[in-house]
């Protein structure tokens, strides 16, 4: 590689991050094994040197700059909006306390669940077996 070819390949490493770079030579590269014509004029001797290889052949083109593939990198929205804050519900202290009423008479309703006790489920289990 001459002093040249440095200098391009930084700077497109500079313009791509590696998984674009990546992403342009392995489509090139498929591209090109599949009989698309070169985009550059390569001697038969450097093609042999590199022994007609789709992804090195893609490399050149990359580095050359002649490559007509792009990648579109969307930008997000920059929002200069405050933050708003959440509208929180005044009550009353009256109202609070109705509320709170209500939630003990909806628990003193509500049926209370004991815990299971590994004996009433052997029990359970014997019962269903005697009526099958």
């Amino acid at each position: 590689m001459d002093v040249m070819e440095v200098a391009i390949i930084k700077m497109n490493q500079e313009k791509f991050t590696k998984y674009e770079v990546a992403r342009i030579l392995g489509a090139r590269a498929l591209q090109i094994a599949m009989n698309a014509p070169l985009l550059i004029k390569i001697e038969k001797e450097a093609l042999e040197k590199i022994k007609f290889d789709a992804l090195k052949i893609a490399e050149i083109e990359f580095n050359s700059n002649i490559l007509p593939i792009s990648v579109r990198k969307p930008i997000p929205e920059r929002k200069e909006e405050k933050l708003k804050r959440a509208k929180t519900q005044k009550m009353s202290d009256r109202k609070v306390k109705e509320l709170e009423s209500e939630e003990e008479e909806m628990m003193k309703q509500g049926e209370i669940m004991a815990l299971a006790n590994p004996d009433d489920e052997r029990e359970n289990s014997e019962e269903n077996k005697e009526e099958v």
